[in-house]
């Protein structure tokens, strides 16, 4: 049976045992009708383990969310690790004029990637190129507008970067 089916079974046990002994006892004092009721349901015991089992919860959530604060450390330090050992490669296929690197596992080509939207001041974008909420730059707007051929005070176009491609099959 779900806790919640046995909880409310336990409540309609105890408040239809409550109900008929103040009705055929109704001199019976508040003191005395709860310790009858204690004695005769199981109902504030279902109610304190419910709670022991949400506090036992609410423990395992925050190690958890503990845990995965402690991963997501973990994880931008693998992220890091592996776009600077990529970026070594990438710059010295470049300066050795290697464009394709072919093993049995992987593939590697070094291309050239679409330019990139260099802020050079903020202050100075159109409200046009800012995105509302908190204003920040609209870079994808800012791009196509570069790539287009306008002006944007505030940003240029910055040179395109090597990136490097592999594909594992």
């Amino acid at each position: 049976m779900p806790l919640s089916s046995h909880i409310n079974n336990e409540r309609l046990t105890f408040t239809q045992l409550r109900n008929r002994l103040v009705e055929l006892h109704p001199e019976l004092d508040e003191q005395t009708l709860n310790d009858t009721m204690e004695g005769a349901t199981n109902f504030k015991e279902a109610l304190a383990a419910l709670i022991r089992s949400a506090l036992e919860d609410e423990c395992l959530a925050k190690a958890l969310r503990d845990r995965m604060t402690d991963m997501r450390t973990r994880l931008s330090r693998h992220e890091a690790r592996a776009a600077s050992k990529r970026q070594v490669v990438v710059e010295n296929m470049e300066a050795a004029d290697i464009r394709k690197l072919t093993e049995a596992d992987f593939t590697a080509s070094s291309r050239v990637g679409p330019p990139s939207v260099v802020v050079d001041n903020e202050d100075e974008l159109p409200i046009d190129y800012l995105l509302p909420q908190p204003p920040k730059p609209d870079k994808r707007a800012i791009l196509e507008a570069l790539t287009r051929g306008a002006v944007v005070p505030g940003a240029t176009l910055g040179q395109p970067k090597l990136s490097l491609s592999v594909r594992t099959q």
